[in-house]
């Protein structure tokens, strides 16, 4: 590995894990390109690309810096935890049946989450300035919510990011109001728009645009 060069661990990470360079740009949110530049080394990953590109290839930014960093297997990460990021389409149907559902990626991290959770990119400022567009929020169903927590719902097939509030109880069944941060966005209720409940938001992670 000493031998190889940052372009070389790229590749090879690359076929071991079977992705074609556009899997792999579409997984690190680039160009397929990009990817073919940073395995010539004409260019070099940086900053929160190279972020990405060490999640999506299974490894420590500093494997492939400098071949030094952990690489882990595709089924142990070490003691870190795995969970899929959704297409926002996809949401829905996981909580159905999980096992149909196709994922973009793999996120990790070292929190002991339930086998239902999982990723999501957001994709509306409705929670703005706290949770902004293409913030990823990681949730897990079987957290249950506690008042003025971040939680994930559906209305009808549209996922949304919220705030939650327990209003009452009628038949055991808790009433709550879903609330944006952002003031050009409705307070909505549970007993009047079509809510679903999908979880309670863990973690949120943001990447920076380059």
């Amino acid at each position: 590995m000493k031998n190889e060069t940052l372009g070389d661990r790229i590749r090879h990470r690359r076929k071991a894990l079977e992705l074609t360079q556009k899997q792999l740009a579409q997984q690190v949110k680039v160009s397929h390109v990009a990817i073919s530049q940073w395995e010539k080394e004409e260019t070099l990953p940086r900053g929160e690309n190279l972020l990405r590109l060490a999640e999506a290839l299974g490894c420590a930014p500093a494997f492939l810096i400098d071949g030094d960093g952990p690489v882990f297997s595709e089924n142990a990460w070490a003691g870190l935890y795995q969970i899929p990021l959704l297409a926002q389409r996809d949401v829905a149907h996981w909580r159905s049946d999980a096992s149909q559902v196709k994922h973009e990626l793999l996120m990790h991290n070292d929190m002991a989450l339930s086998q239902q959770s999982f990723a999501v990119r957001v994709d509306e400022q409705a929670m703005t300035p706290a949770i902004l567009p293409l913030d990823v929020a990681i949730v897990d169903p079987c957290v249950s919510p506690l008042p003025g927590d971040t939680v994930a719902a559906l209305q009808h097939t549209r996922l949304l990011l919220r705030t939650w509030r327990q209003r009452s109880t009628v038949n055991d069944q808790p009433l709550f109001e879903l609330a944006p941060a952002n003031i050009n966005y409705p307070l909505l209720h549970s007993d009047q728009d079509a809510l679903t409940l999908l979880g309670t938001v863990v973690e949120l992670r943001r990447y920076r645009q380059q």
